[in-house]
Formats: C-alpha cells, structure tokens, sequence
C-alpha cells in the first residue's frame, strides 16, 4: 500500500451536483434549477443580517440558543428538543451519523431527494431503494422494504424531485407499521408551500413518537439559502445522539439572527406561499396544454414542477435549447430522470418566458 486508501463505501458515493446558473459559455441564466424563493428574503431577515457586522470576530453562539427558541415559539416545540444544522442537509447526515452504520439498511424511494444515498453511504450503510408510484411515494412498497437490518427510512414531503405529496393518512400508516427500531425521518423542506389544512402531521408524530425525526430548512420559502441554516426535531434521545456528531459554531452568527426575524415575518411567507400556488398551477396549465407535444407535469406540492418529456422533444434537448434562450432548469439523468426537467416557479415574468420558450422549442423542433 503506498498511499492512502479510501472506504470503498465513500468510494461508491455519487456526489451532489447542485443545481447550475450559467450556460456552457459562462453566460448568467434566468436560475429555475435550485428551488430558491423567486421574491427573495424578508426585509426584516435582511435587516436582521445586516446587523450581525459588528461581531464578525466572535464564534456564534455553539448552542443556536436564539435560533432553537425561536423555532420552537413558531410552532409550540421544546427548544432543547431543536437540532440546527448547516441546511437541513446536514441534519439529514446527523441523523445517519448517529442511527446507521456498516450492516445497516437506510431506505428511500425510487426519485427520492440525492442527499439521502449520500447519507447512507458516507457512514457505510446500505441504501435500499422502494419503487415509486407514478413517481410518487408508495406506503405499502417502503413497507415490503424493511428488514431485520433497516435502521432509517428518509422520506421527504413533499417530495424532491417530483414535487409529489403523501397525505397525513398514509404517513401515519407507514410510521404505525414500522418497527420501533426504526427511524423514520420526514424531510419537510418544502413544508411551508403546503396550505396549513393539509398538513401531513409528521411533526405531531415527532413531538409524541420516540423514532420520528421531522427536517427542515430556511433556504426554500424564508430565503435564507445563502446562509445554510436547517433544523429538525424529535425525541430528546434522538437529539441528544445527534449533538454528539454536530460539529461546533454550525450555524453562523448572521444566520442565526436571519432565521430568527425570517421566523417573526410570517406575512413573507403567507404571500410566497400565494404567489408559489398561482404560478404553479397557472404553470401546470401551460405544460397541459402541450401534452399533443408529449409533455407531462406531475402533480407538485412544493414551489417547482417536474416535467416529464414523451415525445419528440428530449428533455436533454429542451434543456439545452432553453438554455439558448436564457434559462436554466434542473435535467436529471443521475436521479434516473433522462426525460424530465425540474423547473423552479419564478416571479411572473421568469414563469412566462420559460413558459413561452418551452412552447416555441416543443413546436417547432417536432
């Protein structure tokens, strides 16, 4: 051995390629690839972050004690049962880190969100994969799954990247079936895109069950996604596991202060919900009325659509032509997605003209 050899584990890990914002030619896009927030960030989370300048040379607080309290005055939680983490990614890796390991099983759906294979992997544990329903999530396959050797089941809700919802119901279902063992952790980083009556209640099952963990982020509706700021929250055993593997100071000062006045403007986020809502569904309509074409949007919950490419028209070359014409959206072949686009909802103007440029490329290049 003459140098040294990683983990074949690590070595089989697919990195995370996010979404892009320039052209092949470095030429900056119109950004519908990453599901940021079209209106941008609150005033007051500006403002808050603003502030944050004078003390640039002191650690942030390592407890996030401001952040937690925050967080569980929003939605009535016990603050000492908030994990925080660097985006609700890094959550997603605590909760592996501190539940799975080599001979472990980690189980996702089919077109489940990337970050969950890289969890399992990186602490050596094996992904297993449930079939999907029409992309979406199927309860009973995540169910003929599990083993003796599974440890967690990830499962995001709304889903990314199809954009697919599982109602409370089957939620309930699935954590019902599962063995205690088992961990079930609800990604809820599009969360706030759902109206309020439609709450999959896995936070309820968080504050009540032992082995649910809920994520979630201020990078989609709050934001904040310059400042990588997620959190979760569940059983003070599952917690307390996780702190052990945080790293220290994981949230920075600004961000902290950020989330916390994101958190205090809730009509920001009443009306990104409402714009969100009217230029996905006016959107859907669109990709609709191209179905003759071969197009196909799937039913989303969250602040983008997933559009599938049946016909003449490649998703690979609608990707391209619309970069041609100045957006840029997410084509997935690594997620076993060659023939859908991932397309963010914009302000009106960015959801017009990709709608106007989509038309042009699936009618003329037939």
């Amino acid at each position: 051995m003459t140098a040294p050899v990683p983990k074949d584990w690590v070595m089989a890990i697919a990195p995370y390629v996010p979404g892009r914002s320039t052209a092949d030619d470095g030429r900056k896009l119109v950004k519908l690839s990453a599901n940021e927030n079209p209106l941008g960030t609150s005033p007051a989370a500006r403002a808050a972050f603003n502030a944050a300048h004078a003390s640039l040379d002191r650690y942030p607080d390592p407890g996030a004690m401001i952040l937690r309290e925050a967080v569980a005055e929003t939605y009535g939680l016990d603050p000492l049962r908030v994990i925080y983490g660097t985006g609700s990614d890094d959550v997603l890796h605590l909760a592996a880190g501190a539940f799975a390991g080599p001979g472990d099983e980690v189980i996702f759906v089919h077109y489940g969100f990337a970050v969950y294979e890289i969890a399992a992997r990186r602490v050596g544990a094996t992904p297993v994969i449930a079939p999907d329903t029409d992309y979406a999530t199927d309860v009973d396959a995540i169910l003929a799954c599990v083993t003796d050797r599974t440890r967690i089941i990830f499962l995001a809700n709304p889903n990314n990247p199809t954009g697919t919802f599982t109602p409370r119901a089957e939620i309930a279902r699935l954590h019902a079936a599962l063995p205690k063992h088992v961990l079930l952790v609800i990604d809820q980083a599009y969360a706030e895109y759902i109206e309020p009556e439609d709450d999959d209640a896995g936070l309820a099952l968080a504050m009540t069950e032992p082995n649910v963990l809920i994520t979630r982020t201020f990078s989609k509706i709050y934001g904040l996604a310059a400042e990588r700021i997620g959190w979760g929250y569940g059983a003070a055993p599952l917690i307390e596991a996780m702190h052990r593997i945080r790293l220290p100071f994981n949230v920075t000062t600004a961000g902290q202060l950020a989330a916390v006045a994101a958190l205090g403007d809730q009509d920001f986020v009443t009306s990104t919900r409402a714009h969100n809502a009217h230029w996905r569904a006016w959107l859907a309509g669109e990709i609709a009325s191209m179905g003759n074409h071969g197009l196909r949007a799937v039913p989303s919950k969250a602040n983008f659509l997933l559009v599938l490419f049946e016909g003449a028209v490649t998703a690979e070359a609608a990707y391209k032509d619309l970069m041609e014409r100045g957006y840029i959206v997410r084509w997935l072949p690594g997620q076993g997605l060659p023939h859908g686009l991932r397309m963010t909802i914009g302000t009106e103007e960015e959801t017009r003209g990709l709608a106007t440029a989509l038309r042009d490329i699936v009618e003329h290049q037939r």
